[in-house]
């Protein structure tokens, strides 16, 4: 009597070694029961474990770089390229959430030469295109969505060449005032004065204001197509920026505006460090003996202590 119960047991343990064994090598029919699943789970974990990078459209920035999803991705001003280095941890990271490269990476539209690794101080592994460090935004919660541009100036919508992506609020355009003192200067779409920076070269165009420097003189950054007025036409270009963005360039040089403005007509920048002048619709710096009469005192003519020595 007591025997039955046991080779009851002995069948259904036998069965089971068996359908295991077959699903492992594969011989013979699969069977009806657990094989299938293991499959289906072994599939599904490979998807879990591939990131992708997708270049597509996103309302408002042209074409950006998405997730698998769909969801639009970033990079972060405080961050590193050159050398790769996130600064994004703790709190950051949980409203910023890093792209991890948890298994292979796949890439739509994207130069896989662009692509690479970042190891985070937690010693996980982040993707990074062009060496930034890539994120999503805790607050888009659909495909499409882009929330996070230009959060706190600091985050922006990462293009496939690893640059920023830029807004479409309004086209970026090259304009002429007269500032007294100063005569005919170029002002960007908003009416903010531009400078060059004798540092940069205009031939070859090339921009040696970085980092801090950026912060303190940012870059007129190429919104589509540049609108011209009061300016020929010939002397307006675009350069690439290390960090991928492009900026407006006159007459060869990158052009700037300076965080001191704060207001149309002001020229605050004007002889800054001896190194940094407005342009003239010619693509030329202003004369060094001219002077505004319309801004203030701070940062006019002279050296500028909050600007290092740029």
């Amino acid at each position: 009597m007591t025997a039955r119960p046991v080779l009851s047991i002995v069948a259904v343990a036998g069965l089971g070694l068996l359908g295991a064994c077959s699903a492992t090598t594969g011989s013979g029919a699969a069977p009806a029961g657990p094989a299938p699943t293991s499959v289906v789970v072994q599939r599904q974990a490979v998807a879990q474990n591939t990131t992708k990078l997708v270049a597509a459209e996103v309302a408002g920035l042209g074409q950006v770089l998405t997730d698998e999803n769909g969801r639009t991705l970033y990079r972060f001003d405080k961050d590193t390229a050159n050398p790769p280095a996130s600064t994004c941890d703790g709190d950051c990271a949980t409203a910023w959430p890093p792209v991890m490269a948890t298994g292979s990476v796949d890439v739509q539209g994207v130069d896989p030469a662009l692509v690479g690794t970042v190891t985070r101080s937690d010693g996980s592994k982040q993707v990074t295109v062009k060496g930034w460090p890539v994120y999503r935004y805790a607050k888009d919660s659909a495909a499409g969505q882009a929330k996070g541009q230009d959060v706190g100036g600091l985050w922006h919508a990462l293009t496939p060449g690893g640059g920023k992506a830029a807004s479409a609020e309004r086209q970026t355009a090259i304009n002429t005032t007269n500032i007294p003192g100063l005569d005919t200067v170029l002002t960007d779409q908003n009416g903010m004065t531009l400078y060059l920076y004798t540092k940069d070269t205009k031939k070859p165009s090339k921009s040696n204001c970085d980092g801090a420097c950026a912060t303190a003189w940012p870059p007129l950054l190429a919104n589509g197509e540049v609108a011209v007025n009061g300016v020929d036409p010939k002397l307006v270009g675009k350069v690439t920026r290390s960090d991928g963005s492009v900026q407006v360039t006159v007459g060869g040089w990158p052009v700037y505006r300076y965080a001191k403005d704060t207001a149309p007509g002001q020229a605050n920048g004007h002889g800054v460090n001896g190194v940094w002048f407005e342009v003239e619709p010619a693509g030329c710096k202003v004369a060094e003996g001219k002077k505004p009469l319309t801004s203030s005192s701070s940062g006019a003519a002279g050296a500028d202590p909050g600007s290092a020595s740029y």
